[in-house]
């Protein structure tokens, strides 16, 4: 057998010079296209064996290397129509909504440890406070405009989701949201963080903290004196003292709207009856919602604005009005329960310890690959 180095090569033939070989005989010359079609078939086969090979390789090297997929407890899962779901082991605990058809945000449902919504659309006796959607931010007075009511064009608007993280213990979505003025100025920037995590015996925490600037181009935004804003609570039909059975109680020991209307305190309770199964397999259960104010929220604890027909709302400018700056923003933090059984005060307080101990949340841009955003809790106090 022979073996070949090509040299001389010219329009009409190769020359060949035998590297190795067992005869004494010349070495043969050999005609170009013979030749050329040789290397084409060797080059051809080359590619053939090795392509194969690398991926191979490439396979083996990504199977040594790749974690195996793990499902975690707490998971986000985008929807259609401008909507977002908040899953525990699967199971659905609160949705976000922001589809610009609505005049702001909302979260519906509010989901119980029985599976039934805690919250509901709307007023059940008087369709002008058809703005009060389950769980909702607004304001009566920013900068003088009205956006609590049905009554305006201004407008709360998401602008644009910045983050989405699963995870063990929760699920955090952050957002960046607009407050615009009937000729579609934006007055105020919100940033919202909301956590979803799970509690005892079914029942779950919805932790949101608001970042409130003045606008791009502004240096200040008012706030001013209302007891409408800014965050409220429409209950279930059945967990309303005035429609159902419920009853309303707060920290400080006090019961029903007439005696907590206008005071301070850390928590608010709304808890009732609801209703589960269908068919002969109805029953009653009792569950309820808890409000907290953040500790370290300014104004702490906050004055409430409650009504025995199903609602309560952390009325953060009751009393005075507030000039929110760029440096620092307006940082509120709140925190809602959905329990089973009635209010239990002693579990209450042992929640507002643990979010008084928790840190809050920042949301920079990402370190990681594939994200613009990402949300992370904070070493040290709510981020700034």
């Amino acid at each position: 057998m022979n073996f070949y180095k090509f040299v001389n090569v010219n329009q009409k033939s190769v020359h060949l010079i035998t590297l190795f070989t067992m005869s004494t005989s010349p070495p043969p010359i050999a005609p170009l296209p013979h030749l050329l079609k040789f290397a084409s078939l060797f080059a051809m086969r080359f590619v053939l064996f090795l392509v194969p090979a690398l991926c191979l390789a490439e396979t083996l090297i990504a199977q040594e290397t790749m974690t195996p997929f793990t499902p975690v407890g707490c998971e986000i899962l985008p929807l259609p129509d401008h909507q977002v779901s908040f899953l525990h082991d699967g199971i659905e605990t609160i949705r976000w909504h922001f589809d610009p058809k609505y005049p702001r945000p909302f979260f519906y449902p509010f989901n119980g440890p029985s599976g039934i919504s805690l919250t509901r659309m709307g007023h059940p006796g008087a369709q002008n406070h058809d703005h009060h959607r389950s769980i909702w931010f607004a304001h009566a007075k920013v900068d003088g405009i009205d956006f609590w009511s049905e009554n305006t064009k201004a407008r709360v608007r998401q602008k644009m989701w910045l983050a989405y993280e699963d995870g063990k213990k929760e699920a955090i979505m952050a957002s960046q949201l607009g407050w615009f003025d009937e000729a579609g100025v934006e007055r105020m920037e919100q940033d919202l963080v909301a956590a979803s995590f799970p509690g005892q015996n079914g029942g779950h925490f919805l932790e949101i903290q608001l970042t409130l600037r003045p606008a791009a181009g502004r240096d200040a935004v008012a706030l001013g004196k209302s007891n409408f804003g800014l965050l409220a609570v429409r209950v279930a039909k059945s967990i309303s003292h005035h429609f159902g059975g419920g009853q309303l109680t707060n920290s400080e020991g006090l019961v029903g709207e007439e005696a907590i209307f206008g005071k301070r305190a850390a928590w608010m309770d709304y808890s009732g009856p609801v209703v589960v199964g269908t068919g002969p397999d109805r029953k009653i259960v009792t569950e309820g919602i808890t409000f907290f104010d953040h500790p370290g929220n300014p104004r702490h604890p906050t004055a409430w604005h409650v009504r025995s027909d199903g609602w309560m709302g952390a009325s953060f400018c009751m009393e005075e009005g507030y000039t929110i700056t760029k440096d620092p923003p307006l940082v509120l933090r709140y925190l809602l329960y959905a329990h089973g059984e009635g209010c239990d005060p002693d579990e209450a307080a042992k929640s507002l310890a643990n979010f008084e101990a928790r840190p809050g949340f920042i949301v920079e841009k990402a370190t990681r690959p594939h994200r613009q955003f990402e949300v992370r809790r904070v070493e040290k106090g709510p981020a700034r």
